[in-house]
């Protein structure tokens, strides 16, 4: 039942599909991404047991020991095809089963020996054998024997505990999570669900991506004059633009030169008129200076040195220098560009339009949601099956629950006799006291230990049944269900060829497609699955429609390349520079610019416009003058000194700033013109040699651009295209619910909440019941240490003959002791227990 409801889950996603009919580039766009919204899902896709899973793997460990034998794919094989006889095949099962069938053996061995030997043990003990005669023989190892018997003993009951606790840790634990079934069934059909209300979402949003793709190339297509204009513009610049930058260079140096010129020859002029004056007022200056010199005063001996060195020097008043002596078209490609495609993005933009409905029928005969809606049947059918049965199955592992209880208890109980026994000997014994002199803790204590021996035998073989029937039980599910679910043995068996049908190679492949020869397994649909593939993968619902010929992107993208070649684009001719423009380079070539002697200019600025300082010549005639006595020379003197500073003043240091702006445009000038004939005819080889790849290349480039113009358009729906269909094939209706849901079926509910508990179960009950042999075994030799005796072995010195007598006891010699206190026989009887 449990494996016919694990594979409804997965064969109701194949049920009623045959019954549909089939109705690059590499450019990446990095702003178009496309991710089906996400599904999250309620139930988990893996089991966790916590630290239970250890002591799982343990008995799993144990098991496999047990019956190590691999997986019988043949019997498992044959009894599906009914071609397999138990009475002559018998020997392959008992093969198989031959460590179960041991340990079964040998638990019912114990079943049937346990019960037999704890009769005749109780009648030998009422016959006052097997230790039932309640008289102690005094020996020497008595003490250790003692103590042995007590350690042994107490060592058992720990393992016996720790068995108990497995049994009621894996009684819990399957009461427990066998309680969570309707909470698990119950996530697993939400996750169904969710599953079948998701898909007509991702078909809608696959619907919904087309709009933003096709929004994406209208802008393109919108901004072609920007886009491809400029892609244009952008090949070309690399090569016209140095070009056009150095004859503006050229024209911006020799609009500099020019004005520069002008300047310089505005300043020359008036440097030369400076410099006629400045000549002239020293002239002057130089005159009226000889005339005061004439002075008679100057005739004096005592003036006569004076003037005569004033006279000396004033031949340096005379000037010193002498200064006689050059795209429009390329900026138009952008909106040429969209002048001449207007007609052709109108046609385009159709073209793309048409797409969306060839998207959108595809997506409509897809046979996805058709099979899921008939998965709708199979969820709901289920659904009322497990809630038809869970409330039965929750009633039986409550029962199941009690039992398992009750057995925990049965051996509580003994191990607590057990323990009660041990824990009274040890406290109330009395290494001094005579054995029928033991007080009454100790006496008690052997009494439980007895007590316990009684329950062990009247109880264990009834408990040791039900471990065989679980052992024999939860072994064989682990390892023909459990092991190979988990290592997809069970999957290969079933897609055997011809297996189940014995007129199909692949079984669900003819089930699906009505073509056994495809090769559709379980396994594989179940792998699929768990990696959360998509139905229409996992299905290969490609013999029913095949999506990749349906989203051919050639199909698609034909009548867009087709519209691409049409663009008739043409730039017209790009003329770089006009015959005028040669004309103008040309003779700024031989303008002479370049041959003016710079040197003489840029030396003359450099020297001062007098042979001497005149402020240091006017100091100078000044303190020569204070020399003189009073009178009109000296007068006549100072007044030649005022204006000397004013010469100076007012026209030396004029003209001398003069020289040095004229000096600084010289050497500007100079630097502008220098090679100014190989500047030049760089120029023009450059020019022609771009106007060449202008008039050669320029249909070539257009061309080129316009077609990755159109490699950009087309990759935006080669993409979506492309992720529809790795949406469609692997993403929408992503199965990894169904495969969750056989899981939860086998490997968690089957496996996890009963088998693995089962096993653990039965592997601690077990132990701790074969313990109870060595452990009733101890407990009787411990007892008669611990209980009050009826007669004890008496002792003599050889000095003193002592006899110690009880009522109706008759002394006996013993064999190895001097004399012996014994009961009658009748007595003995009736005291034994």
């Amino acid at each position: 039942m449990v494996l016919l409801l694990s594979f409804l889950l997965l064969l109701g996603l194949c049920e009623d599909t045959v019954s549909e009919e089939p109705s690059s580039s590499g450019y990446r766009p990095a702003d178009l991404k496309f991710q089906l919204p996400s599904t999250s899902y309620q139930t988990s896709d893996s089991y966790d047991p916590g630290p239970a899973g250890f002591f799982f793997h343990i008995v799993r460990l144990f098991v496999h020991i047990v019956q190590p034998s691999a997986f019988p794919e043949d019997i498992l094989r044959n009894i599906i095809q009914k071609k397999f006889d138990p009475s002559k095949e018998y020997d392959k099962i008992i093969y198989y089963e031959i460590g179960v069938i041991i340990c079964a053996a040998l638990g019912l061995l114990f079943i049937i020996l346990m019960p037999l030997v704890g009769f005749f043990f109780c009648l030998c003990r009422c016959c006052n054998k097997c230790g039932g005669e309640m008289h102690q023989r005094q020996k020497k190892s008595g003490p250790f024997l003692k103590k042995y018997f007590t350690i042994s003993l107490l060592v058992i009951c720990v393992f016996m505990s720790i068995g108990i606790m497995y049994g009621f840790a894996a009684n819990q634990y399957m009461r427990t999570h066998v309680e969570e079934t309707r909470k698990l069934s119950d996530s697993n059909f939400n996750d169904l669900r969710t599953l079948l209300n998701a898909v007509p979402g991702q078909i809608d949003y696959i619907l919904d991506q087309f709009t933003h793709t096709k929004e994406k190339a209208f802008d393109d297509l919108d901004n072609i004059n920007s886009l491809l204009g400029g892609s244009i513009y952008e090949r070309l610049r690399p090569k016209v633009l140095p070009v056009l930058k150095d004859i503006k260079a050229l024209a911006e140096d020799m609009k500099t030169n020019r004005a520069t010129l002008v300047r310089l020859n505005t300043l020359l002029t008036d440097m030369k008129q400076s410099s006629a004056h400045l000549r002239t007022s020293l002239r002057d200056m130089k005159t009226s200076m000889e005339q005061t010199l004439t002075d008679p005063q100057c005739s004096f001996p005592v003036t006569a040195t004076t003037c005569a060195s004033i006279s000396q020097s004033l031949s340096v008043l005379d000037g010193s220098a002498n200064f006689d002596q050059a795209n429009d078209s390329l900026s138009d490609i952008p909106e040429e560009v969209k002048n001449q495609t207007r007609d052709f993005i109108s046609e385009f933009k159709k073209t793309l339009n048409s797409i969306h409905s060839d998207v959108k029928n595809v997506s409509t005969k897809i046979p996805i949601q058709k099979t899921l809606s008939n998965f709708v049947r199979y969820i709901n059918n289920t659904e009322d099956y497990i809630l038809h049965y869970l409330p039965t199955v929750e009633k039986c592992n409550s029962y199941r629950w009690l039992v398992c209880l009750t057995i925990c208890c049965l051996l509580t109980l003994i191990l607590i006799f057990y323990l009660l026994g041990l824990l009274c000997g040890t406290l109330g014994y009395d290494q001094n006291a005579t054995p029928t002199n033991r007080g009454c803790v100790s006496n008690t204590g052997g009494v439980l230990l007895m007590v316990g021996v009684g329950f062990s035998f009247f109880f264990s073989w009834i408990v040791m049944t039900i471990v065989v029937l679980m052992f024999v039980t939860g072994g064989n599910l682990e390892n023909l269900v459990c092991e190979p679910y988990r290592n997809k043995k069970f999957f290969q068996i079933l897609d055997t060829p011809y297996l189940l049908n014995e007129d199909w190679k692949y079984y669900l492949s003819g089930l699906v497609f009505n073509k056994p020869d495809i090769n559709l397994t379980f396994e594989q649909v179940y792998s699929d699955c768990k990696d959360n593939k998509g139905l229409y993968a996992t299905l290969k619902l490609d013999h029913i429609y095949n999506v990749s010929e349906e989203l051919n992107i050639t199909k698609h993208t034909g009548d867009i390349n087709s519209n691409l070649e049409n663009m008739n684009l043409i730039i017209n001719d790009i003329e770089l520079l006009d015959e005028a423009g040669r004309k103008t380079l040309m003779d700024i070539s031989s303008s002479g610019i370049d041959k003016i002697d710079y040197a003489a200019y840029i030396n003359a600025t450099e020297r001062s416009p007098t042979r001497v300082n005149l402020m240091s010549f006017a100091n100078n005639l000044q303190r020569k003058a204070n020399q003189l006595p009073p009178g009109n020379l000296k007068t006549s003197l100072n007044d030649h000194v005022d204006t000397l500073r004013n010469i100076h003043q007012n026209q030396v240091v004029p003209l001398q700033n003069s020289m040095s702006i004229m000096h600084q445009q010289m050497k500007g000038l100079h630097h502008r013109t220098s090679k100014l004939r190989d500047r030049v005819s760089n120029i023009i080889f450059f020019l022609n040699s771009t106007q060449y790849f202008l008039t050669s290349q320029l249909a070539k480039v257009v061309i080129e651009e316009s077609k990755q113009f159109g490699i950009k358009i087309i990759s935006y729906f080669e993409r979506y295209l492309q992720w529809v269909k790795m949406a469609i094939t692997h993403q929408i209706a992503a199965c990894k619910p169904a495969a969750t849901a056989l899981d939860s079926a086998v490997d968690v509910f089957l496996c996890s909440y009963i088998v693995d508990p089962l096993n653990l179960f039965w592997f601690g009950i077990g132990k701790a019941t074969l313990l109870l042999l060595p452990a009733l075994i101890f407990a009787v030799k411990l007892a008669k240490y611990l209980r009050r005796m009826y007669s004890e072995d008496v002792y003599e010195d050889d000095l003193v003959r002592k006899v110690q007598t009880v009522p109706r006891v008759e002394t006996v010699p013993m064999k190895t002791m001097s004399h012996a206190n014994t009961r009658s026989p009748v007595e003995q009887g009736t005291q034994t227990i």
